[in-house]
């Protein structure tokens, strides 16, 4: 189960708005070993597409790098779908590289609501795990 704060939903859904009809996408950095998601990280989607996302290589280092300094890790992975359901596509499942991370996808392809759902990857596995949004 994903144990998030409402604040970081929120910066979530705000980042996926802001970039739509690009996906948008980030990380969600926690002390290591915690699973506890507290820093809120946006990225630039190096590709700049409605339909698919890509960390900037030079960014994603840098980020990481900070991560390790801080003693964090990636506790969230975050992606927007646009015009899809909140659902790891075969490439979003081919890309999760941190067995340890929640992948969160938020889908803006509602203007009004916006879907958020979480998951697990692991080894091409996708399980999806419940959210429990803390205010």
């Amino acid at each position: 189960m994903l144990k998030i704060d409402q604040e970081l939903v929120d910066a979530m859904v705000a980042h996926a708005r802001a970039d739509h009809p690009d996906e948008a996408c980030g990380v969600i950095a926690g002390p290591e070993g915690s699973d506890d998601p507290q820093r809120f990280i946006p990225m630039i989607n190096a590709e700049r597409s409605p339909t698919f996302y890509r960390f900037d290589s030079a960014e994603q280092l840098s980020v990481w790098r900070e991560m390790d300094r801080r003693d964090e890790e990636p506790v969230v992975i975050y992606h927007s779908h646009t015009a899809t359901e909140a659902y790891p596509s075969r490439t979003d499942i081919s890309y999760a590289g941190e067995p340890g991370a929640h992948y969160v996808l938020v889908s803006t392809r509602d203007p009004e609501t916006a879907e958020i759902r979480s998951y697990r990857i692991v080894d091409g596995t996708v399980t999806e795990e419940e959210i429990e949004i803390r205010s």
